[in-house]
């Protein structure tokens, strides 16, 4: 198949994205406008023999400091046939785009999935003193062509950093916790929870823990939860005009796009989350608790609730997103992977981002900026 690549319109873009089972939310037409700061293009790729469309991708613009140059960043992307068996016939027209562009890097994520773990593997790897990261564990799926999709990658010139993240680190994280939800009943999905996890939905559902769906009036409320979550926890949140600006974007593009949820007990909210679905995908994007009533589970109650929305819709995947490899008690980044592999479901590991420098000079002195930062 020869391709061709150009600039194509955001509906054309969102046409190409809803005739396929999923794609990465990073990589819908409205993210760009999630994405404020960055500038953004729509690419498609066409099949030249019939014109028609096989591919796409979003490209973020950013401006390296005092230079007209750009790093161009497609997250999670871009959304084409990465097994193909010719590669560099998708990848070098959009190096050459990028670089008319004024790109002097440009980096992507690969949405592919290398290895897989379930959850009594990890479990398993936690009990053992020996295992100290996800990769000393044995996975319980590997997908070959990943690792002919890197071998690729790398023989075209595109780079990763030695611990896996390229230039200035992952951005989008490398590893993701997930449940799958095809050919599975709900009964199934529950039974795949640990004791733990069913003790405590049954704990908040005898608390008399209410799971309720907000609504855009609804975000200031989620964000006083999110900043308490975020003194405890020591990062910095993100301000509310993002979530607002977030809501706004997407759910002009699909109303079903973003939803937000709060586990509410004796009529207080306790625990809040927002939920992105793109097709058969559908995240658990951010969450947040309160400091009291953490007895109540109000955190287990709205998984749950979700879990069941997303089985509603259709989903075949929910997806909780990020964790750290490291099953190492010490690390305060465990209690994230304990928590999330209580579903049941299993921890996946993705090609990570890649870079590729088109002018090495200019490369270098960001990735010298960001390590500075």
């Amino acid at each position: 198949m020869s391709l061709t690549l150009r600039t194509i319109s955001r509906e054309e873009h969102l046409a190409y994205i809803r005739s396929l089972p999923s794609a990465s939310h990073c990589q819908i037409p409205a993210w760009a406008d999630v994405k404020t700061e960055w500038r953004a293009e729509n690419l498609g790729w066409f099949d030249e023999r019939t014109g028609e469309q096989v591919g796409a991708g979003l490209v973020l613009y950013r401006q390296l400091p005092k230079v007209k140059r750009y790093l161009a960043y497609l997250p999670e992307g871009p959304v084409i046939n990465w097994y193909a068996p010719n590669l560099e016939e998708w990848l070098k027209p959009m190096l050459a785009h990028l670089k008319r562009q004024g790109a002097f890097s440009v980096k992507m994520g690969p949405p592919v999935v290398i290895r897989r773990w379930n959850a009594p593997a990890i479990k398993k790897g936690i009990q053992d003193p020996e295992v100290k990261r996800l990769r000393d564990v044995e996975a319980t799926f590997i997908e070959p062509r990943a690792f002919e999709v890197a071998d690729k990658l790398r023989r075209m010139g595109w780079q990763q950093g030695e611990d896996g993240g390229a230039g200035f680190g992952d951005v989008q994280p490398r590893y993701v916790f997930q449940v799958p939800l095809e050919q599975r009943s709900l009964e199934d999905v529950h039974k795949g929870f640990n004791q733990l996890w069913r003790r405590n939905i049954k704990k908040a559902e005898k608390a008399g823990v209410e799971v309720v769906q907000g609504g855009f009036d609804d975000l200031q409320q989620w964000q006083q939860l999110y900043e308490v979550t975020a003194e405890r926890d020591q990062f910095r949140p993100r301000p509310l005009g993002y979530f607002q600006q977030m809501w706004k974007a997407l759910n002009n593009e699909d109303p079903n796009r973003m939803r937000l949820y709060f586990a509410v007990h004796e009529g207080e909210p306790v625990a809040a989350a927002t939920m992105l679905v793109v097709g058969g995908h559908v995240w658990y994007s951010y969450g947040a608790s309160a400091n009291h009533k953490r007895e109540v589970r109000p955190s287990n109650a709205m998984q749950w609730r979700m879990l069941q929305d997303a089985y509603a819709l259709g989903a075949s995947v929910y997806d909780l997103r990020g964790i750290s490899d490291s099953l190492d008690d010490s690390d305060h980044l465990f209690g994230l992977i304990q928590f999330k592999v209580g579903t049941g479901g299993e921890a996946a590991e993705y090609l990570g981002e890649w870079d590729f420098p088109l002018n090495k000079l200019l490369h270098k002195a960001l990735d010298i900026y960001m390590s500075r930062r």
